[in-house]
């Protein structure tokens, strides 16, 4: 499996990216953790509010998680990585949104979690 991470802002831009049904054939927002918001859009507004206030430019934590193309991963895998990834990083409790979604019959798991503490 590859795994891809990034600290960064533009959540925003992100939701849009992930959320683009003219580049993925199959899509799903997975979970919504930790958000008064039921919706991706405005669950990344929310922690770009909160971003504000704490002057935090990088405020997300993006993961991917792409398993080989001739694999096929149950779901619970996926969350299990997840799950271990959290705990190693100290993210555990954090507000997180998972968002699966495949691309020309790849499929890649995307998981974006807040960042909790401030980056200058």
């Amino acid at each position: 499996m590859i795994l891809k991470a990034s600290q960064r802002g533009g959540g925003q831009d992100l939701a849009a990216h992930l959320m683009r049904m003219d580049d993925n054939e199959h899509l799903s927002v997975h979970e919504l953790r930790g958000f008064a918001s039921d919706n991706l859009r405005d669950a990344f507004r929310e922690v770009e509010a909160i971003s504000q206030g704490t002057k935090c430019r990088q405020y997300l934590f993006s993961l991917s998680l792409s398993p080989p193309a001739d694999a096929r991963v149950p779901v619970e895998d996926f969350e299990a990585a997840i799950e271990r990834i959290e705990e190693r990083l100290g993210l555990e409790g954090q507000p997180r949104a998972v968002v699966f979604h495949e691309k020309k019959a790849d499929a890649m798991r995307t998981a974006c979690g807040a960042a909790s503490t401030p980056t200058p």
